[in-house]
């Protein structure tokens, strides 16, 4: 059976709630194919185009047949992080919602279309300002000046690394490398520092720098996950065997 046929018939087992695949199998282009194979009532991992679309354009919500609307899924790592930025007071609740990152500055270490990039998007919708550090260049993603924008815009900046760490509020790091490190000494202080790596990004000294440090984001990487299965199995029962979109 071949992967796509593994997903056609998951699609339509009436016994399955979920579907994940572990990336990647072929490489891009046909990755890109069996993220869009899986079905919207299924996609725990929020990676079909839907999902995508909507949580680059800023849509929060999906309507279901028949009336009312369900929530827009999060990919799982992301959406973690995201929970976590609220569990450590990031947001303000003062502000109205969808704007409760505003006055921040973010510096997400890691550009991935899995992680990285949906990361600041998230963070730029939300209100924040946004370093997207990559190993080629820096990119700033907000809503402008003012929160204006409905959803986030991406420019490019000349500020060095050294400076848009220094500028952030959060460093959020996921350099898939064992050597790499993020220099402590660029740090501001009392700042919120967050790894999703598999080796960790920052030095022991952080401890003595960051006002919170989040070493790993596992844990909550896997309840969002299982909130994403409740979430569609919810929105299938509410729309029969009827597709979302």
């Amino acid at each position: 059976m071949s992967a796509e046929e593994a997903v056609d018939a998951a699609n339509n087992d009436p016994s399955v709630d979920g579907i994940m695949v572990y990336y990647p199998v072929f490489g891009d282009a046909q990755d890109e194919y069996l993220r869009n194979a899986v079905s919207i009532r299924k996609d725990v991992e929020a990676l079909c185009h839907t999902y995508r679309y909507n949580m680059y354009h800023n849509i929060r919500s999906i309507q279901l047949p028949g009336g009312g609307a369900s929530k827009s899924l999060l990919p799982c790592t992301p959406g973690a992080i995201v929970k976590i930025l609220e569990y450590v007071g990031v947001y303000n609740h003062n502000l109205a919602e969808g704007n409760r990152m505003y006055g921040k500055t973010i510096a997400v270490v890691n550009r991935s279309e899995v992680v990285g990039r949906p990361l600041a998007a998230l963070c730029a919708n939300d209100g924040a300002k946004v370093y997207s550090i990559d190993v080629d260049d820096i990119l700033v993603f907000s809503r402008g000046n003012g929160i204006k924008l409905h959803k986030h815009e991406i420019a490019t900046t000349d500020i060095s690394k050294s400076a848009a760490l220094g500028n952030a509020d959060v460093v959020i790091s996921g350099v898939p490398v064992k050597g790499f490190k993020i220099d402590t000494a660029d740090l501001k202080d009392g700042c919120i520092a967050i790894n999703f790596a598999t080796y960790q990004n920052f030095s022991p000294d952080i401890v003595e720098k960051a006002s919170i440090f989040v070493k790993s984001v596992g844990k909550v990487t896997v309840a969002m996950l299982q909130r994403n299965v409740m979430r569609v199995s919810r929105s299938t029962d509410m729309c029969g065997s009827a597709d979302i979109l």
